[in-house]
């Protein structure tokens, strides 16, 4: 048995003009219940029990699902006699609950491949696994922080200090938990001044604290509330002109894998600290009308630096947070970054030598692209590689990628490789203005 619960007790009051008397989850998406969606999206990924847990307007809910025989899955019912905040509710209700479930928050559209990320959740073998990806405002998002190893080290809320760069990394209220060790950890929150229990702020705080494993799954697909007139809107626009269906991972996804140096910020050679970088003009610009295509936008870079011994993967991290921050100022966000540490020349002082090595990911080898295409069921058909060198165009030829070269950076001149471009463009932005020049886009909206 899979179990799924969906938390479905909001009122809605910012909504009301548009909800009138209903429920929040009952609000309408392409002409259905939001609701409805939802337990369809679970029907369709092979869980096989399904929990609401309800308050405001529960018998309208229960009315409407009834024993669930009308969508093809059992459905039972957590009723609510006071709000308690999302925690708090799946916490007191937990005796009715399998030993691992899923959560879904019923004022939520998703699209979201649930059996990955169940999967996923198995493997890490966590405690909890919660939904996380970039969003175009990290500055006033509260932000999580993961080691290599994906696992959750930190919470930051917001506002963030002055100075200091964090992972663009959003809580997209979407999790899959085991039951054990939120009871354990339920008895530590019971002397919580307030009776109402926040998964974001109260529950996953205390349980990093506590010890437990919590692992992040970094995820680009479809998780956006409907909270406001205004989302709500966004919501239905993005539902009516396809973006919502093209977001889930069960479709293979168009992606734009990007060079760093050169042809995203200043090719400072071998960069060792955030302090040097600096974002190129009309960067922030060209990734943002990519997140509006709906591409994926991919970071590929070398960097020897870790294996010469010059910088260190935290160090990395730092700088890798300020690229993305200042993304972020500008509304802009990258997928993912995917770096290789390694460097098969030797003879530089403190390098380190476990990755002095010939490997399969450093450019033009392909091993970070392949890895993006595990992750992200990426269609190489149908995505490009943006980059400075002759080693990003090589690196384009042996994926079977289609190229462009910029000519900020090295502009081609680094004669390393034989390999020609698709095309040439001046600079990044006039590259993606190629892309949607020549129709290679498909339209979309900003992602959540």
């Amino acid at each position: 048995m899979k179990q799924a619960i969906i938390l479905a007790g909001g009122r809605g009051t910012r909504l009301k003009d548009r909800l009138g008397d209903l429920p929040k989850p009952m609000i309408p998406v392409g002409g259905r219940p939001l609701l409805e969606r939802l337990v369809e999206l679970a029907r369709s990924h092979g869980f096989t029990d399904l929990v609401l847990f309800v308050h405001y307007r529960a018998d309208l809910i229960q009315a409407h699902f009834g024993d669930g025989a009308k969508w093809g899955v059992p459905i039972r019912y957590v009723v609510e006699r006071q709000p308690l905040g999302t925690a708090g509710a799946v916490l007191a209700g937990l005796e009715r609950l399998a030993e691992r479930f899923l959560v879904l928050y019923g004022d939520t559209m998703v699209n979201v491949d649930l059996q990955r990320l169940w999967q996923r959740h198995q493997q890490a073998q966590a405690d909890a696994t919660l939904l996380l990806h970039p969003n175009n405002h990290p500055f006033d998002s509260d932000l999580v922080e993961m080691d290599p190893a994906s696992r959750i080290t930190a919470f930051h809320s917001r506002p963030h200090p002055k100075g200091r760069y964090f992972q663009n990394l959003v809580n997209a209220g979407l999790y899959v938990l085991e039951k054990r060790p939120l009871a354990a950890c339920s008895s530590s929150l019971g002397t919580h001044d307030s009776p109402i229990l926040d998964f974001g702020k109260d529950l996953f705080p205390a349980m990093v604290r506590g010890g437990a494993s919590l692992f992040g799954y970094n995820s680009p697909e479809y998780v956006k509330d409907i909270g406001t007139p205004g989302r709500y809107d966004q919501v239905c626009a993005e539902f009516a002109d396809g973006t919502i269906a093209r977001s889930s991972l069960a479709t293979p996804q168009r992606a734009v894998f990007l060079d760093r140096d050169g042809t995203l910020i200043v090719d400072r050679e071998n960069l060792r600290s955030a302090d040097g970088l600096e974002l190129l003009p009309g960067v922030p610009e060209a990734i943002r009308q990519l997140n509006h295509l709906g591409w994926r936008a991919v970071v590929v870079t070398n960097q020897p630096v870790i294996a010469k011994g010059w910088a260190s993967e935290a160090e990395l991290q730092i700088i890798h947070n300020k690229l993305e921050s200042l993304l972020g100022r500008e509304h802009a966000f990258l997928d993912r970054i995917y770096f290789c540490p390694h460097h098969p020349d030797k003879g530089f002082p403190g390098e380190r030598p476990e990755l002095k090595i010939q490997c399969a990911c450093r450019k033009p080898a392909t091993g970070m692209i392949a890895q993006a295409v595990a992750e992200l069921n990426i269609d190489l058909e149908r995505s490009w590689l943006i980059g400075d060198t002759t080693t990003d165009m090589q690196t384009a030829k042996n994926a079977g990628l289609r190229s462009i070269l910029v000519r900020t950076g090295a502009a081609g001149q680094d004669g390393k490789h034989p390999a020609r471009p698709g095309q040439v463009c001046d600079t990044l932005g006039d590259a993606v203005k190629c892309l949607v020049a020549e129709g290679k886009a498909e339209p979309g909206k900003v992602k959540p």
